[in-house]
């Protein structure tokens, strides 16, 4: 198949796509509830989810090296579609490394009738914590003693790889991108030399907000679907057909994975998934420059990062990160923040189409 893709390609792609991962999921969640590679939720609200498998983002790679093999003379849909493939692979790599436990740490909760401090966390009465910092592990045996706090089980925290090298890897995939030649303006503007600064920064953006919003069930999936169809529509709207294909197989990859991640959830997508999803959004707006709709419509996820940064800058405080976790801890239930934020995402993908018909 090579050439442009017409209607009926672009259906035939999404049909694929969409199956691809109900398929694959389906197969990839058997698999890894036998290998026992599930989540460990740390306080008793989440422990319902307690055995769902996680690197469910691994049946994405299966379903992208099909792509490969049946779109072979597209080299479009076979660039983004390595794009993907290595976005992929660096957030398996980084699951993998999480398989083995760092440490085992305390979670206890508050049994007294006032607010206590443990570490930095102003920690309510009746609130389950995790004891994470060092400040935290110097002040609980005294709280313990005083009969403020009760530990209440333990939970395994995974070894993660450091920043530097989440961020090192994450720029790599971005000069990935840079040297295929195929970002050579946005907005309008040509980009010129720098190119590769603008492509890294939107991969470690994109990725890095895919990835922060992926906490609850079918958030991170459904609002990157939404997304993803709602550019779909723009790029048709603006006769701008080049860059819909990447976005057909990020719709079909979310709908598909979501029919096991709606809540509740049988299943999460792991680094595996949140790097594929974010890599691939961020190729797709940039290979169809639409900046300005392609930050619109992931506006839910990047507000969340702004918060969250706000709050390790210490200029406002959560009392526990992201900021969907801190809506269920003031007592909004996962399910109605999750249909929140597809909510405001749908409306803002709206406002974006509407402006684009109306006004531009």
């Amino acid at each position: 198949m090579c050439g442009k893709m017409n209607n009926g390609d672009m259906l035939i792609l999404f049909l694929i796509t969409l199956f691809g991962a109900i398929i694959c999921t389906y197969c990839i969640r058997r698999i890894l509830l036998n290998a026992r590679i599930a989540d460990n939720p740390i306080v008793s609200e989440h422990r319902h989810k307690s055995g769902t498998p996680t690197m469910g983002g691994i049946a994405f790679l299966f379903v992208i090296l099909l792509i490969i093999a049946i779109y072979y003379n597209n080299t479009p849909i076979l660039i983004m579609s390595y794009i993907m493939l290595a976005g992929g692979i660096v957030g398996l790599l980084d699951d993998l490394i999480g398989l083995k436990v760092k440490e085992i740490q305390k979670v206890v909760v508050n049994c007294c009738d006032e607010v206590i401090t443990l570490g930095r966390l102003d920690v309510e009465p009746n609130e389950e914590v995790r004891v994470a910092t060092p400040k935290a592990k110097k002040e609980i045996d005294k709280l313990v003693e005083e009969g403020k706090v009760e530990i209440i089980g333990e939970v395994p925290i995974k070894t993660e790889p450091g920043e530097l090298e989440k961020i090192v890897f994450q720029i790599l995939l971005g000069v990935l991108l840079g040297l295929t030649g195929v970002i050579t303006t946005i907005g309008g503007f040509n980009l010129g030399i720098l190119a590769f600064p603008v492509v890294i920064i939107a991969i470690l953006g994109c990725i890095n907000c895919v990835n922060l919003i992926d906490g609850m069930d079918g958030l991170a999936a459904g609002i990157v679907g939404i997304a993803s169809f709602a550019c779909c529509c723009y790029l048709y709207l603006c006769g701008n057909m080049g860059g819909m294909p990447v976005f057909i197989i990020l719709t079909g990859l979310c709908l598909g994975f979501l029919v096991f991640n709606k809540y509740p959830a049988s299943i999460f997508m792991g680094d595996t998934g949140s790097f594929v999803l974010g890599t691939g959004y961020a190729a797709a707006v940039l290979i169809s420059d639409i900046p300005y709709f392609g930050v619109l419509a992931l506006g839910v996820p990047i507000a969340s990062v702004v918060v969250s940064l706000l709050h390790r800058a210490n200029i406002i405080k959560l009392p526990v990160e992201p900021l969907h976790h801190t809506l269920n801890h003031y007592g909004m239930s996962e399910r109605k923040i999750v249909l929140s934020y597809w909510g405001v995402t749908v409306w803002l993908c709206v406002i974006g189409i509407l402006a684009q018909l109306y006004i531009f």
